[in-house]
């Protein structure tokens, strides 16, 4: 399992009128999530992209609202891979307030595309070889 957080405070322009985030902008606080973890792997959305040829569109997203965010909390984003990807990739999105509460969690399925071919594909081996020290820690 590979577990990854990043930091995301709320600005104005994500809130609605009574200064909650507005419930739109939480898919975006996951794209940030995932964005950061391939990140900190060594890897970027515009490598995968630019130089391996692979697009990674979302396929589902499934979002629970259990605590509100307002405006300028400061709030941790936890993006959790429980699986090795295949030929699609499962993130598991936790969202925590500055107590440590969660506020929001769900999960965000995407899959892998050749972007020339615009074929469904398997993960990028170079992807995957990154992943499997973390998986492999967990078994011992």
């Amino acid at each position: 399992m590979y577990v990854h957080q990043t930091k995301v405070r709320v600005r104005y322009g994500e809130t609605d009128q009574m200064g909650y985030l507005y419930y739109g902008n939480y898919a975006l606080y996951y794209e940030v999530g995932r964005v950061e973890m391939l990140r900190a792997l060594g890897m970027t959305y515009r490598m995968m992209e630019e130089e391996l040829k692979v697009m990674m569109p979302v396929m589902t997203l499934n979002v629970r609202y259990t605590r509100p965010v307002f405006y300028d909390d400061l709030i941790t984003v936890q993006t959790t891979i429980k699986e090795i990807p295949e030929r699609s990739i499962i993130f598991h999105m936790e969202l925590f307030n500055e107590s440590g509460k969660l506020v929001n969690g769900g999960t965000v399925k995407l899959g892998f595309i050749d972007a020339v071919e615009k074929k469904r594909i398997d993960a990028p081996a170079s992807f995957v070889e990154k992943l499997i020290p973390f998986f492999e820690q967990n078994e011992k």
